[in-house]
């Protein structure tokens, strides 16, 4: 049986616009792009050049501070472009894809008779290696530390989040291999939610030998992994633990082990209120959005595209990219063409407010229109426990922050920053009267400390 785990903290934002099970045919267009920022903390090496002829599965680039980290091309093809911005600073390596593809044979592996060291050559071989974070610091990790444990979590629990449950349909036992690959490394969480057929598949499967299973029942940021490593093993200063907060890495890994081949396709939300159809489409990461997103809103009104969800994603354009860690892609309002009479002394029955300024909180689970709007500008910081109501964490996230901006590394040790990561501050930082960007400062506050340790 499952462990259960009850958060009482946390706000659902009801949005407009999510996903209906079915999925959309998508013919892609052949253009692919790996981003080095996609994985944080890793310094990018290209190990290609324009010209070059790859197969799904070669290395892009490197980890320069790790070499033996990979980066494997989700396609076969030509390399049409590395491109730079200030500084040298490599912004993507573009791929061609050919018509029909080939994949690098890295050759079946039964998991069940592999050791950790063994599952790590192998997925460093691969390229897939570098899909994997640590805590601290929030980076994609490293082989040169092993984890005291490892946290997956199955439970996507943001505004207009894909359903991971309709994505592994079919894909169940990749999905096991891939846990029973990881538990071979070290102690393997699962973090699952109120998912009762997914976890009675699980268990059917016998997952639980290799795993263990916890439910968390609660309001968002209940998915995010930091928070569940929080409420199962806190990881203490010297510590590290590994953590895959995208399950879809998982299929990644269980793919590899029972196809010997890298195939980087993912079960992508597109939503938003200003979708026409919300749907699903299988894509592969890297893949052009201008197939997804074509004729799918109207073209006539000002929308923000963002890669990822509202909350953590980046913005992005028709021309961007699937990014290596993205399940939604979600298009919403930008707002600069909102003009409202008499501003914020009107009493707003289709907005939404966490301190029940509006009538709209009469609605109760109302679905909003939000658009991309702040709504203030930045101001000096409240200490009014807002931060508290919505971070389930046992750490004092006002105190941290403060000491973030201070530059105070020893408070900023004291309070825990060693367990957080910047999404963990996205509901914060949303309900955050003061207007700071939160995640950016703790971001900030992570890179500096990286530094200082080193």
């Amino acid at each position: 049986m499952a462990n259960v785990i009850r958060l009482r903290k946390g706000l659902d934002i009801h949005l407009q616009g999510k996903a209906e099970e079915t999925k959309l045919n998508l013919k892609s267009n052949g253009h692919f792009a790996l981003v080095p920022d996609d994985f944080e903390g890793v310094v990018p090496k290209v190990v290609v050049r324009e010209g070059d002829v790859v197969k799904a599965g070669d290395a892009l680039f490197v980890n320069k501070l790790y070499p033996e980290v990979r980066f494997a091309s989700p396609v076969s093809g030509k390399v049409t472009a590395v491109v730079r911005g200030e500084r040298r600073k490599v912004l993507c390596v573009k791929v061609e894809a050919d018509a029909e593809q080939q994949y690098v044979d890295y050759g079946k592996k039964d998991v069940t008779k592999m050791d950790g060291k063994a599952v790590v050559d192998a997925l460093l071989e691969a390229g897939l290696f570098g899909y994997i974070n640590q805590l601290p610091y929030a980076i994609s990790t490293n082989p040169s530390v092993m984890p005291k444990a490892i946290f997956v979590s199955a439970l996507r629990d943001k505004p207009l989040a894909g359903n991971f449950e309709f994505e592994v349909k079919g894909q169940e036992q990749d999905f096991v291999t891939g846990l029973q690959a990881l538990s071979n490394i070290a102690k393997t969480y699962l973090g699952l939610g109120i998912q009762p057929d997914l976890q009675a598949k699980l268990q059917q499967m016998n997952v639980e030998k290799d795993v263990e299973l916890t439910v968390f029942e609660g309001k968002c940021p209940a998915g995010n992994v930091g928070v569940q490593v929080n409420h199962i093993d806190p990881v203490n200063k010297g510590e590290v633990v590994w953590t895959i907060g995208d399950p879809t890495v998982v299929l990644f890994i269980g793919r590899l082990f029972n196809t010997g081949k890298v195939n980087l396709t993912r079960t992508v939300a597109l939503c938003g209120s200003e979708v026409k159809k919300p749907c699903y489409a299988d894509m592969l990461v890297g893949q052009e959005l201008s197939t997804l997103l074509s004729n799918s809103y109207d073209a006539d009104h000002s929308v923000r595209i963002i890669n990822g969800n509202v909350l953590t994603g980046t913005v992005t354009t028709k021309d961007g990219f699937l990014g290596a860690h993205t399940s939604e892609i979600t298009v919403i309002p930008e707002g600069d063409d909102n003009n409202e009479m008499l501003g914020w002394i009107m009493p707003r029955f289709g907005q939404f407010s966490v301190s029940r300024s509006y009538f709209s909180w009469l609605f109760g689970k109302k679905q909003y229109a939000l658009d991309a709007r702040v709504k203030g500008g930045e101001r000096h910081m409240i200490m009014s426990g807002e931060y508290d109501k919505v971070l389930p964490m046992d750490i004092y996230g006002e105190y941290l922050i403060k000491a973030i901006i201070a530059g105070d590394i020893d408070k900023m040790e004291q309070l825990g920053i060693y367990e957080v990561a910047p999404e963990d501050f996205a509901l914060a930082e949303f309900v955050d009267s003061s207007k700071l960007e939160l995640q950016r400062i703790v971001r900030e506050g992570l890179n500096n400390l990286r530094k200082e340790n080193a």
